[in-house]
């Protein structure tokens, strides 16, 4: 992945205004000096003619200090993917580089710089792993299916990731959290995959790897675990995405979403819910977490983000208390699931969600980027976060009918054609760049004016 490196690096230092306290903001866009890009070689490549950027920020970890300089870990996501239209039942999505694997690299943010190198492919003792969805036929699959950028079915892969969060292992190693299964995969510091966990199947169902609660399996497609964090005790913990769809019915009525906790030393897990800001949104399923980081063993800090009932993007950071939240596992298999019960219901059952307060609103800050998906905890007064620059590649329409304006208005068949509403079409789909600043790598390191809790 060498060509030329990304861009110029722009750092700058900003009060917050109007808030209830001022918070210091040192602003980066990342720049990569080995020149790491993504090679893209479709139908489309005249679009691209550096590749890819590389699209880190999915999870972010601070691993400390050198000489002054701030050193932290991040992880991509499964790779340069982007919107496609049903194919029958089924959604999909146009992977650009289906030969991509997921991979971590190292921020060093010193001098006014924040420079990315050292990219480590993870691999377990077969081959580097993939992107792509899983089989349909496993617990956990997202029955997503991968199509080419002409709009043709890929094959599914057993072993595909799409990383979404990272936390150290304490052991110079990384514990990752994923999108499909939802998996919680052990790593050591080169990318090799140790160890991996995801929903425990019940009888009848298959699976690629177990050791978590099952109830997991009903993530939405595209929102499993989202953040992952290891607490001082040692405990592993992750969070959904977004609400758990149980049946395919509870995604716009669940208050909360899981946090998942599990013990590698035991096995044992717990779950935790966290309250969304449900009048907020224009339907539950539409809140998203970002990332989440321990603070110490009963809090940690979240994002929390999504498009409002105004389709104004909101981006906050809440501190969230755990130290009174009900283990949920206590009460699944008990009558319905907790998913379909309103506020009052869940009083009555006896549930204690967590407390949450909010710590920052990056959108009142000038945060312009659509998503945040790394959070680091620098030390209690200092945080960083990351975009998902999405490897700066979007899916456009061209020729679109003028009743069929967005990519989800259409279907597609076999044989890559559109169609909207049943009827042929002349519409079709190109790759093409994002603009800046939703293409850059942006990182932000945040100075609270007092120290957490």
């Amino acid at each position: 992945m060498r060509i030329k490196p990304l861009g110029v690096l722009l750092a700058s230092v900003l009060p917050l205004l109007s808030h209830a306290a001022d918070i210091g903001v040192a602003r980066y866009n990342v720049s990569f000096p080995d020149g790491d890009r993504v090679s893209y070689v479709g139908a489309f490549a005249s679009q691209f003619p550096n590749g890819l950027p590389v699209g880190i920020g999915s999870g972010l970890v601070f691993n400390g200090q050198r000489g002054g300089d701030l050193l932290l870990t991040t992880v991509t996501d499964r790779g340069p993917n982007a919107d496609a239209p049903m194919l029958g039942k089924q959604e999909a999505k146009i992977f650009a580089n289906p030969a991509f694997v997921p991979l971590l690299m190292e921020i060093r943010i010193g001098g006014g710089k924040a420079i990315a190198t050292q990219a480590r492919p993870l691999h377990d003792d077969h081959s580097p792993i993939s992107g792509l969805p899983l089989p349909g036929n496993l617990i956990g699959s997202t029955n997503e299916v991968a199509l080419t950028d002409m709009l043709k079915p890929l094959p599914s892969d057993k072993r595909g990731l799409d990383t979404e969060g990272i936390t150290p292992d304490g052991k110079g190693g990384y514990w990752l959290c994923d999108e499909y299964g939802p998996f919680l995969i052990h790593i050591d510091g080169q990318g090799k995959i140790l160890a991996k966990y995801g929903p425990t199947p019940l009888a009848g169902e298959q699976a690629v790897a177990s050791g978590l609660p099952n109830i997991i399996k009903w993530r939405q497609p595209n929102r499993g675990f989202e953040g992952v964090t290891r607490l001082p005790d040692g405990r592993i913990l992750a969070a959904v995405q977004s609400t758990l769809d149980i049946d395919g019915k509870s995604k716009n009525q669940a208050q909360f979403t899981r946090l998942v906790s599990f013990d590698p030393a035991s096995g044992k897990t717990a779950m935790y819910g966290y309250p969304i800001d449900i009048a907020r949104y224009q339907k539950a399923k539409d809140a998203k977490i970002g990332d989440i980081v321990a603070v110490d063993n009963q809090h940690i800090l979240l994002i929390e983000q999504g498009s409002d009932k105004d389709k104004q993007m909101m981006n906050k950071i809440y501190l969230v208390d755990l130290s009174q939240a009900s283990d949920l596992a206590s009460f699944d298999g008990q009558g319905k699931a907790l998913e379909f019960a309103d506020t009052s219901e869940l009083a009555k059952r006896g549930v204690k969600l967590a407390k949450k307060r909010e710590v920052v609103d990056l959108r009142k800050l000038g945060w312009q980027q659509e998503k945040v998906e790394g959070l680091a905890l620098i030390d209690n007064r200092t945080l960083a976060v990351m975009n998902d620059n999405d490897f700066g590649l979007q899916a456009k329409l061209v020729n679109a009918e003028p009743e069929g304006k967005k990519i989800g208005d259409y279907q597609l068949d076999q044989q890559g054609k559109l169609s909207l509403a049943g009827k042929p079409v002349n519409t079709t789909i190109e790759l093409r760049p994002l603009e800046q600043p939703q293409s850059l790598s942006e990182l932000w390191v945040l100075t609270l004016p007092e120290p957490l809790r």
